[in-house]
């Protein structure tokens, strides 16, 4: 039996795309969460392992935070869009599972290098094929809605991380190993779980489609650097990949830059973080997935740019203590519930066809974490020599503009299936398909 994309389904199924959604959408609950990890072990991998501001550069630059992600996406989503979506999920938690290995054993610099970069390749990979996924199995009415679970496992992530380092402070280096045992055992459960998520039918009904047209695939990567692919890839890297500079500061050097220039404990340091990452849950569960196919979208990102930006805004006019990051975590926190990640990954879905969109997804993200690698390199650097105001200052503006750039230029397709924003777009040659003609999993 189908049902229509827009229609309420069943009990049962409903059940299954979330439990669908939820189990693709781990891969943004290790994705954050070895980020975080990560930034919780900054300081005492500094201590321990004598690293200079150079070399904390050099590991944000090539963690999964940044480039080795960047790489992963970018071979993840052309296999993605390729031999299918499922294909992915086959390898990439194994070899995440094997990367956070290293840096659970690492007892040297190097050996946390070998386990970030493999950790990173592996989640990078993943990204484009989880949120694709999410994408294509989401019914036509419900797709920001289901979009915004992603999310809330991304902040989850972090949250469940750093209530963990918080109760193992004590431990030191060993309660960093047993945070990242933890994203071990994550993984491998979620692992287990994919075997039973279904292939996406719209990736199969588009491939066949597509095959006498291109048989290698060739043409349909240079469509999408034709005029409509290049337009809708320069405003997600404009507003996602500006405002991810901010992001990924943010979640990598936190506690790092509170406890080295605010003169905050690690516990206090990391204790705003997690009050953070779970404001920001609250902002998802409570404004981004109840109004989000329902408001304007523009109005909404509106809303969490202002304040985000007053929240940055305070480190540039007062001083790093510890009253003002208490209201920064609260204006950043909440939000960032609805802002410009949540966005980028409903946008970077809806503008690429189906044969494209993981490709197209991996690219953006890419570049957008490799960029945010070249600029991780220089944050301790720009603290250390500059001062922590003139950084702060830096990522107001980049607030701004990537907020300015997701207002003014974001697409209205609230409510429409896939194949009608293709259409709308020039990816697709047949009619555009009514929301109540586009049956149950996609297809059409």
């Amino acid at each position: 039996m189908s049902v229509a994309a827009n229609a309420v389904p069943d009990g049962t199924e409903r059940r299954r795309y979330w439990k669908w959604t939820a189990v693709a959408g781990m891969a943004s609950y290790i994705d954050a969460g070895s980020i975080v990890a990560g930034s919780v072990g900054l300081s005492l991998w500094t201590h321990k392992f004598g690293l200079t501001n150079s070399t904390v550069g050099l590991l944000g630059a090539f963690s999964s935070n940044a480039i080795s992600a960047g790489i992963g996406a970018l071979i993840g989503g052309w296999i993605c869009d390729r031999f299918g979506r499922k294909k992915i999920y086959t390898w990439d938690l194994l070899l995440y599972a094997f990367g956070i290995l290293w840096i659970i054993c690492a007892v040297n610099t190097w050996m946390l290098f070998v386990g970030y970069i493999l950790a990173g390749l592996a989640v990078g990979a993943d990204v484009p094929a989880s949120w694709t996924l999410i994408t294509e199995l989401a019914p036509a009415k419900t797709r920001g809605r289901m979009g915004g679970l992603a999310q809330v496992l991304w902040n989850l992530g972090p949250v469940v991380t750093l209530l963990l380092s918080l109760a193992l402070s004590s431990l030191g280096m060993l309660g960093v190993r047993l945070v990242f045992v933890h994203l071990l055992l994550v993984a491998v459960v979620t692992w287990i779980l994919r075997h039973g998520v279904s292939e996406s039918v719209r990736w199969q009904q588009a491939t066949k489609r597509s095959a006498a047209d291109s048989p290698g695939g060739g043409a349909r990567i240079a469509a999408l650097f034709t005029r409509r692919g290049t337009t809708a890839l320069l405003f997600c890297i404009g507003m996602y990949g500006v405002w991810n500079l901010f992001a990924g500061t943010n979640g990598f050097y936190f506690p790092y830059l509170l406890s080295t220039f605010g003169a905050q404990s690690q516990a206090a340091s990391v204790g705003l973080q997690c009050l953070s990452f779970g404001l920001t849950v609250i902002g998802t569960l409570l404004v981004y997935m109840p109004f989000n196919d329902r408001v304007n979208r523009r109005v909404l990102l509106g809303v969490s740019v202002v304040l985000q930006f007053v929240g940055m805004g305070l480190f540039v006019v007062l001083p790093l203590n510890l009253p003002v990051a208490l209201a920064y975590v609260l204006l950043i926190g909440f939000g960032s519930g609805f802002g410009q990640q949540h966005f980028f990954q409903l946008w970077s879905g809806e503008l690429f066809p189906t044969v494209l969109r993981s490709t197209a997804q991996g690219f953006t993200f890419a570049v957008v974490r490799i960029g945010l690698g070249i600029w991780s390199f220089f944050v301790p650097l720009i603290t250390a020599n500059a001062g922590f105001r003139y950084l702060a200052l830096i990522l107001v503006i980049l607030q701004a503009v990537s907020g300015l750039i997701g207002v003014i230029f974001g697409p209205r397709t609230a409510g429409q299936t896939l194949e009608q924003i293709e259409a709308s777009r020039g990816w697709r040659t047949e009619p555009a398909v009514d929301a109540d003609a586009v049956p149950e999993k996609g297809m059409a």
